[in-house]
């Protein structure tokens, strides 16, 4: 059911008109009877007691006006109207800053009094930050050169940004924390804050992982990664460390293991997207800039939130800090103009110097500097990736010029021969490689003979670790299998180092393709050439060695062409020593038989000489007895 408001009387009403009519009546009266300073004082004190608004709003002449009348400048309502004008003025500035006129701003903040205004500066300050953080580099690079002039101001802002990290942590607020530490990365930057804050900071979130932890701990090591490369070398790379642990236990979201890999590669690119300071905010030298040491955990910080509202003070006080401020601020403003006048000549003087002698010297660089860079860069990419496939992407952007691809390949191999066990992580890349380019299949070609050549300077692991990285190559067809055309096994030409490197490639060889596939792979018509010193035919002993070689690494089915061919090699060497003892044979027995017929033919000639002896000595006989 709809009920109608009910109507007032008109003798209610009435009697409410006359009520205020009295009321007006009444207060002119008491105007009257009261002085118009008075009245001014009192309604000045209505309106600022209403709250930080005022109220109601007062139009700027209005109020300046309202102050001018004020005949002493010491009283609390005179302290009162400067106090908001302060506060009014520092909120304009902050609000109003960017890299281009950030010079013109600092002048006019040190024509206001700091000292009295600092809460409401840091306040400003802070609230600007945390409205628009993409201009956290500014604030920080305005506040490095306040606090080289009053340093209790970047220690008082110091101390309110933690505190509200602290707050912001334990409620899990990440948009306040992801502000608050973006403000400190950039308060290290500048060496407002020493970095052992920024190592605490990290240290923090990186205790109990979480993904939003993870997420505001990568953006703030973005943000101050250069700072503490330069600074705390040692604990970065701690940092780091922590994260690859992170990576390689797997238990995080997909799209976190993205972030942190981003930050490996804003690493590796040196942090050139988030430099440390810019060149137009490097404002301030380091011999004269103030570093504050503030312990994240320290229970005793107070942030002074007092130092935000306003308290009246003794008039002869109020007087002797404005005159003190006076004194404070013309001194600044003067040291501020010669160190700008004279930094920027000596700025000129210098370049202009360097220039000349840039064009007057030419530098030979003998250090093979260049080079040593160039091992350095590839290894931190190597360590840095994550998955083989990425960290060939990573080399080829690289850039590597002609000639120098032989670098990638050898790192890689000193990388694997390094490890305590076997790691496919480097031979997937080798591999990846030789089939992207030919150049890199080349150069590993060539360092398998370097290898071999230099295998008895290494340690057993390490020639394990080499030995397993060739042999995936081999069975991948990753490089060809020209490479054995170096190698002959005798007994000469091998040591005991790369008898054991043989050996694993070919036991590596024989667990991948197993047994058949190997044999049938030596026995191609095409590769055989180069197989000629892995099973050599040249001399029985040669042979036997490598059929004993071969036979003692538990693959002697790979010499049974060798056991073949000593075979018939034996009975061919038997059939010649028998033919040759056959026709020694036939000669003595032939020789034999030559000198018997001599023997009987000289026989003979005997007998015929003697048969005529005879016969001349009966013919004698006969004649005489005639």
């Amino acid at each position: 059911k709809i009920l109608s408001p009910c109507r007032k009387s008109p003798c209610r009403r009435a009697a409410k008109k006359d009520k205020k009519e009295k009321k007006d009546e009444a207060e002119k009266e008491n105007v009257k009877e009261e002085d118009i300073e008075t009245y001014k004082k009192r309604k000045i004190a209505d309106l600022e007691n209403l709250g930080r608004s005022g109220g109601v709003y007062v139009p700027p002449f209005k109020l300046a006006r309202m102050q001018k009348e004020i005949e002493d400048k010491t009283s609390a309502e005179y302290q009162r109207q400067t106090w908001e004008a302060l506060r009014k003025s520092i909120n304009g500035l902050v609000n109003k800053v960017n890299v281009g006129n950030i010079k013109n701003i600092v002048e006019e903040l040190f024509q206001e009094n700091l000292v009295r205004g600092r809460g409401l500066l840091v306040r400003a300050l802070i609230r600007a930050q945390m409205a628009s953080p993409g201009f956290t580099h500014v604030f920080a690079a305005l506040l490095a050169v306040i606090n080289s002039k009053l340093p209790e101001v970047g220690d008082l802002l110091i101390r309110r940004v933690i505190l509200q990290f602290r707050r912001a942590y334990k409620r899990n607020d990440k948009i306040v924390t992801t502000a608050a530490i973006k403000f400190m990365a950039h308060l290290v930057n500048q060496k407002i804050v020493s970095e052992l804050l920024a190592l605490h900071v990290a240290t923090l979130l990186l205790e109990r992982v979480t993904e939003d932890s993870i997420e505001v701990c990568v953006s703030f090591l973005q943000e101050v990664g250069q700072a503490m490369e330069e600074l705390s070398k040692a604990g970065c790379q701690a940092i780091f460390e922590r994260f690859r642990t992170i990576l390689h236990e797997g238990e995080i979201d997909k799209r976190v293991q993205y972030v942190i890999e981003g930050l490996f590669e804003t690493r590796r690119k040196k942090f050139s997207d988030h430099p440390m300071v810019m060149d137009e905010l490097d404002l301030v030298e380091d011999e004269e800039q103030i570093t504050h040491e503030v312990d994240l955990l320290d229970d005793t910080i107070k942030g002074e939130e007092t130092l935000n509202i306003f308290k009246a003070i003794a008039p002869e006080n109020y007087a002797a800090d404005e005159a003190k401020w006076k004194l404070i601020s013309s001194e600044i403003l003067g040291l501020e103009q010669d160190d700008g006048s004279d930094s920027s000549e000596d700025s000129d003087e210098e370049a202009d110097a360097a220039a000349d002698r840039r064009a007057q010297e030419k530098i030979l660089d003998f250090t093979e500097q260049d080079l040593v860079n160039l091992r350095r860069q590839i290894y931190l990419v190597i360590m840095s990736s994550v998955h083989y496939e990425e960290c060939v992407h990573k080399i080829l952007k690289l850039n590597i010029a002609e000639g120098q691809e032989k670098e990638v390949c050898t790192m890689l191999i000193d990388c694997c021969a390094m490890e305590k066990m076997f790691n496919r992580f480097f031979v997937l890349q080798a591999e990846r490689l030789c089939r992207l380019n030919p150049v890199y299949q080349d150069n590993f070609t060539e360092s398998f003979g370097v290898q071999f050549n230099t295998v008895h300077r290494l340690e057993t692991n390490k020639l394990r670790n080499i030995g397993k990285f060739f042999a995936h190559l081999l069975y991948t067809d990753a490089i060809p299998w020209s490479i054995w055309a170096q190698v002959k096994i005798t007994e000469e030409t091998t040591t005991s180092s790369s008898r054991i490197f043989i050996k694993v490639i070919f036991q590596e060889l024989s667990e991948q393709w197993g047994v058949k596939k190997l044999v049938d792979r030596l026995r191609e018509d095409e590769l055989k050439p180069f197989f000629v010193g892995l099973f050599p035919k040249d001399h029985p002993k040669n042979v036997r060695f490598a059929i004993n070689y071969f036979t003692a690494i538990g693959l002697g089915v790979l010499t049974e062409d060798l056991r073949t061919f000593l075979e018939q090699a034996n009975a061919q060497a038997a059939a010649d020593a028998q033919r040759a003892a056959e026709e020694r044979a036939v000669e003595e027995e032939s020789s034999s038989s030559s000198s018997s017929d001599s023997s009987d033919s000289s026989d003979s000639d005997s007998d015929s000489d003697d048969s005529d002896d005879s016969d001349s000595s009966d013919s004698s006989d006969s004649s005489d007895s005639s």
